[in-house]
């Protein structure tokens, strides 16, 4: 079924979209996958383009229905604190103003939907500066966007330099981290592009920190891959391949601008507006990672996946173009990209490092890896909110997340160490501390699965444990 569908999908122009049940699909590919007859059966690498389930399931959450994937509105009206100084603004009510926004963001109260229609003009794909973080110990915020249209003229746009005036109201600065290099962002002005200027945002300081995306990061992932697949048995042949795919290099960068990100804003005490060229990929990615290093609530299984819901399935990451095909897939798309697996390869990196600080298993990580690719709910289908309420994947699918959060789910991908601390996880970055995400680029070796074994095995006996240490607990009067 998946071979037959992937070639007549290759063969289609892709303005042909072929509407299919992705359950047929997902459990045709596992079964191929988990084959004893395949010598190297490879991970989900597909994704249905436009998969619209046919049916309804009572016992299966439907996608936009209470619970994690709660809109905007029902997080804005719990920051209470937020509500001083800023707004929910309802002005993409009907993705005019910015097709890869939600219909709902938070912006200053000081401006108003008429101004923020004229910033929007003024940013690439009209992504104009919202609020995306909170830090209700000090009151700054992290901003997101993508980079201002000043073109090779310069031009300027009173209203966006308001807005950015009004995000740190009160205090003396502001940071601008910048994905791009300071060379692809002055490259950027000749193609209409650009960067926010010392002269017109006196305030605002603006840091270059280079991050890779598009091309270069999906040839770095098919490099390792391929690496993965070597049976030479080389060494130096391993260490080689894995060195040149440079993909722990991409980890690399990716948790140190986010300890630069959470370093401004929680040591520092300064609000940072964050932004690349579209602001849908490392923006949402160093946001995400910062975000889980500061706030514990993130950091629950249930916090963890309103993230995700908030700051890249709502925030108009594009499943649909980043994640067509694989890097076992033939086919080189130019939109292409995994940069949402990258981002679990990070918060791998901060499991592995504080294995009590999180509130989910390796397993939920694995699982939303898999899920990207092949699945049978709607939460990764289309590229933006727009997409998807076109396609009407809230009334035909079902929430990933959802599903996830159900008891016997959650206590599969729950993790049983967990401990609550209010303090900060700062990650380490050095080589020394960053490892291959073994479970899931080695997943299919024997020795990974061996691990699998064990680690299931801790994990049962830490939750006999705490059973038993509960029913010793003298019952309460």
């Amino acid at each position: 079924v998946c071979v037959g569908y992937l070639d007549l999908q290759e063969r289609l122009p892709s303005s042909v979209k072929i509407f299919v049940c992705s359950s047929l699909i997902s459990r045709a590919w596992r079964s191929v996958s988990t084959s004893h007859a395949l010598l190297r059966p490879c991970p989900v690498w597909i994704q249905c383009r436009s998969c619209i389930l046919s049916f309804t399931d009572p016992l299966m959450p439907a996608c936009g229905t209470s619970g994690v994937s709660r809109p905007l509105k029902g997080h804005y009206s719990q920051m209470k604190e937020l509500h001083d100084r800023w707004r929910l603004s309802t002005v993409n009510r009907d993705f005019s103003v910015c097709p890869s926004y939600p219909q709902a963001v938070i912006v200053p109260k000081s401006t108003d939907d008429d101004m923020l229609e004229k910033v929007a003009k003024f940013r690439q794909g009209g992504r104009f500066p919202v609020l995306c973080y909170y830090h209700k110990k000090n009151g700054m915020v992290i901003m997101r966007s993508s980079q201002p249209l000043t073109g090779a003229n310069r031009k300027r746009c009173r209203e966006d330099e308001q807005l950015l005036q009004a995000v740190i109201d009160g205090s003396d600065k502001g940071y601008i981290i910048d994905t791009r290099s300071s060379q692809q962002a002055l490259q950027a002005r000749m193609t209409g592009g650009g960067l926010e200027s010392k002269s017109c945002y006196s305030s605002w300081k603006r840091l270059q920190r280079q991050m890779e995306r598009g091309k270069a990061l999906q040839e770095s992932l098919i490099k390792l891959v391929e690496a993965c697949r070597d049976e030479s048995n080389n060494m130096d042949r391993w260490l080689s391949k894995l060195e040149n795919s440079k993909w722990l290099s991409h980890v690399q960068t990716a948790l140190s601008t986010a300890g630069l990100l959470a370093e401004c804003v929680e040591r520092d005490g300064h609000s940072v507006l964050v932004h690349g060229s579209e602001g849908t990929d490392s923006t949402l990615l160093i946001s995400t990672l910062a975000q889980l290093i500061m706030d514990p609530s993130c950091r629950t299984l249930e916090g963890f996946l309103t993230l995700l819901e908030r700051e890249w399935v709502q925030a108009g990451h594009p499943f649909q173009q980043r994640c067509a095909h694989s890097a076992h897939s033939h086919a080189r798309l130019q939109q292409e990209s995994p940069v949402f697996l990258l981002l679990l390869d990070c918060v791998w990196q901060l499991w592995r490092q504080f294995p009590l600080a999180l509130g989910f298993s390796e397993a939920l990580l694995l699982r939303l890896a898999t899920e990207a690719y092949a699945s049978n709910y709607g939460t990764f289908l289309g590229n933006n909110q727009q997409e998807r309420c076109t396609l009407g994947v809230k009334e035909n699918t079902h929430c990933l997340f959802q599903a996830l959060l159900r008891p016997r789910e959650r206590d599969c991908y729950s993790n049983p160490l967990y401990e609550h601390t209010e303090l900060a996880i700062w990650p380490s970055v050095h080589p020394q501390s960053l490892q291959l995400w073994r479970g899931f680029f080695l997943r299919w070796t024997p020795q990974t699965h061996h691990l699998e074994e064990a680690q299931e095995e801790i994990r049962n006996m830490v939750i006999e444990w705490g059973k038993l240490a509960l029913s010793s607990c003298p019952a309460s009067t």
